[in-house]
């Protein structure tokens, strides 16, 4: 069952997938349709999940369930995941590693393999300071809180000096 992401419980779960690149405003728009259609048939175990979603900064799509009514399971996340993948296919992006790190660059989105964001924290490229995103929140209260914030307030911390 579908609801507006900012309805659900702070404690509701969150699975963030980031794209490595932006979206363009058609691609958002067909996506838009893509989750709501998989979310309204999304159940577990023949129950219906209450979720929401958000597509933020064209770049990252956001799932939050809230477990106080239906949880996951092993199934429910499968289907989510198999979504997912199709998804990538579709419009040939990569949503499911997670071995890359999208952080700001003024205005603009940047998305770098780790070993990259490790060199640029080397050379001083990125600081302490720079806004990453910490795709690692557990549920809309840390995403709120949590997800977009200095590096040095996020394991991205370990890599800068």
């Amino acid at each position: 069952m579908l609801v507006d992401f900012n309805t659900l419980p702070e404690e509701s779960r969150v699975w963030i997938y980031q794209a490595n690149r932006s979206f363009s405003d058609e691609e958002v728009t067909e996506i838009n349709s893509k989750i709501e259609t998989f979310i309204e048939a999304w159940t577990a175990h023949g129950k219906g999940l209450q979720a929401g979603y958000n597509i933020v900064y064209k770049r990252f799509i956001i799932i939050a369930l809230n477990q106080n009514l239906n949880r996951a399971t092993g199934c429910s996340i499968d289907a989510s995941v198999h979504f997912i993948q199709d998804l990538e296919n579709a419009y040939n992006v990569d949503l499911m590693d997670k071995m890359n790190v999208s952080f700001k660059q003024g205005e603009f989105i940047a998305y770098k393999p780790l070993v990259d964001f490790k060199k640029m924290a080397k050379n001083k490229s990125v600081s302490k300071n720079t806004i990453v995103f910490n795709n690692l929140v557990s549920n809309i209260a840390e995403f709120r809180e949590n997800w977009e914030v200095p590096a040095s307030e996020s394991w991205h911390s370990r890599f800068i000096k």
